[in-house]
Formats: C-alpha cells, structure tokens, sequence
C-alpha cells in the first residue's frame, strides 16, 4: 500500500522531517488509505542513523578559568576551544589581553605598567575590566608597591585566613542547636 508513496516519504525525509503524524497526514491527502501503524514501521527503518550529539558549549565558569589560568596549564582541549571562542568574540579576545598584561605584571612584578594598564583598561569599554581598574585605582600606590616588591605578606595572610576559618567552622560545629 505504501508503494506509491515511497518516493514523496524519502523525499520529505531528505528534507529532514521525521514526523510521522505530519507525514502520515500528507499521504492521506495525496490518496494512502493504509494505516499509520503501517507508515511507522516503514518509517522506522528508513530513518538515518542519528548523528552523535554536539559537545556543549562552555560554560561561563569553564572559559572564565581558561582565561585567568596560566596558558601552559590548560589541556589539550581546552586550547583550541579557547581559540574558537576569543576568533568568534572580539571583546573576549580584548579581555583575554588585559588580563594576560596584567598577570605579566603579577609575575614579573612589573607594577609600574599599572597606570598605563588601567588607562588601556578604560579605553578598551569592557565593563568586568574597567570595573577591576577602577578598583584598582582606589589604593594605586599600595597596591603598585604590591606589585614592584619581592616581600608579600601572602603566607602570613593565609595562615590567617586559615585560622579564623577553622576556628569559625569549629565554632559552628560546637554551638549548641537550638
């Protein structure tokens, strides 16, 4: 029964519809007085194989990481994802800089670079970045000696942390419930 209409299915299905309501409903009006059981079994093994699922885009957390990790740290599939992203977004690829210029200043302990880093910063309209200098402009000069010393007070502040967290969550764990 379905013989005649063989060559209107396989065409509707090249064009991508795999709907057998929609397509059983055509036929009907082309003349097909077979039943739609009998249109679904056919149908079933004339379907292409699915192609396998796209990979998900990143997440915002993912790229944020990709970007503020140091280059040589990110897997090999994180290189090229990264790529693709910042090719496709101009303003990304312009944070991507800024933040790279500023981690250089971190590293290299460079922060005489700040004044012209906020100043590209601010020219450049990215918002998360012209908010960062702007912060960063609010205590320059302790925070460009912070930048230019060897001397940090990193570990002393660590422990720090460290000690008031624990003593907090111990604090928590020892209150009596109410």
């Amino acid at each position: 029964m379905l013989d005649p209409f063989k060559p209107h299915l396989h065409q509707r299905l090249d064009e991508g519809c795999g709907n057998v309501a929609e397509l059983f409903r055509e036929i009907r009006a082309l003349g097909y007085t077979g039943s739609y059981s009998n249109l679904r079994d056919h149908l079933v093994g004339q379907r292409p194989a699915k192609a396998p699922l796209a990979k998900p885009a990143p997440t915002v957390r993912e790229v944020t990481g990709w970007l503020t990790r140091r280059p040589d740290s990110r897997t090999e599939d994180q290189r090229p994802q990264l790529k693709a992203l910042l090719e496709r977004c101009p303003e990304l690829a312009a944070a991507d800089q800024h933040i790279r210029a500023f981690a250089t200043m971190l590293t290299q302990l460079s922060g005489h670079d700040l004044p012209r880093w906020i100043s590209d910063a601010h020219a450049a309209g990215l918002p998360g970045i012209s908010s960062f200098a702007k912060g960063l402009e609010q205590d320059l000069d302790a925070i460009i000696a912070g930048l230019t010393s060897r001397w940090n007070s990193g570990p002393v502040e660590g422990r720090v942390n460290l000690e008031v967290t624990w003593n907090l969550a111990v604090g928590v764990i020892m209150s009596p419930r109410s």
